[in-house]
């Protein structure tokens, strides 16, 4: 039975509780308050930080986050949801599942690509309605227009140019090349390393090795979205508590006789 339904009166806790609890140092637990991710502790009268569970959970649900989103990330995103209302904290992390979803289906969508350049010695009739503008091409990546078009520069996706004011088309062969080269580099690859990939689809081993690369990611996809599901009970736990994080100021609990390195 928890604290707050037993109705027994929460039982302060000295950082070196929390760093054991949480599996962080004492400094780490002191660096993560400084910089927001948890709420900031309460001080007893004799000046030691008195810390409560919601710093254990809020320490927990960061580690999940930093391996789900990035450390960056989620810090950014704790700081905000343990002092938003309810419906905009729970909508944040939503979100993080959509983001999640979107790499997800992208990583997919370059494998059908790849499948498709292999299988395109019987390749599909393109349809004039196949064909995508720079804006369109660029919200069904999640990319800016620029973004294609330095990756025109670098000869890595070329489009047409039909119109007589030279807009760009990218027909089906563009698009499947687009997609692979935003997997590629949503995968941390360099554009050199994008320009030797791509040339090389067209040979046996550059679309194995391709095949590969979007393989390890979707695998690294499944993982981060396993770790922010395991953040979600110490998620909850933060974004529902309004209450003190730690006993009202002159109380010392567990915080008391303590030396300044633990506290």
């Amino acid at each position: 039975m928890s604290e707050a339904s037993s109705g027994a009166r929460p039982v302060p806790l000295r950082t070196v509780d929390v760093a054991r609890a949480s599996g962080y140092s004492v400094q780490q637990v002191r660096d993560l308050e400084r910089l927001g991710v948890i709420p900031p502790a309460a001080r007893s009268a004799n000046g030691y930080r008195t810390y409560a569970s919601v710093h254990v959970h809020a320490l927990a649900a960061y580690r999940g986050l930093a391996s789900a989103v990035g450390p960056v990330t989620a810090r950014e995103v704790l700081s905000r949801v343990r002092t938003q209302p309810l419906a905009e904290a729970a909508s944040a992390i939503s979100e993080l599942h959509v983001r999640l979803a979107r790499e997800r289906e992208e990583a997919l969508r370059a494998q059908q690509a790849l499948r498709a350049i292999r299988d395109e010695e019987t390749p599909e009739v393109e349809l004039d309605g196949d064909a995508m503008t720079i804006t369109q091409l660029a919200g069904a990546l999640n990319v800016r227009p620029s973004t294609l078009r330095f990756w025109e520069e670098e000869g890595l996706v070329v489009p047409e140019r039909v119109t007589s004011l030279r807009a760009r088309r990218y027909g089906l062969a563009a698009i499947r090349a687009a997609r692979i080269v935003a997997a590629l580099r949503n995968t941390g690859h360099g554009i050199p390393a994008v320009r030797e990939i791509v040339g090389s689809l067209h040979r046996l081993d550059g679309r194995e090795e391709t095949r590969r690369i979007l393989s390890e990611r979707l695998d690294r996809i499944a993982a981060r979205t396993v770790a922010l599901l395991r953040a979600g009970a110490d998620l909850a736990a933060v974004i529902t508590s309004r209450e003190s994080p730690g006993p009202p100021r002159g109380e010392t609990g567990a915080g008391s006789g303590v030396s300044p390195d633990d506290a």
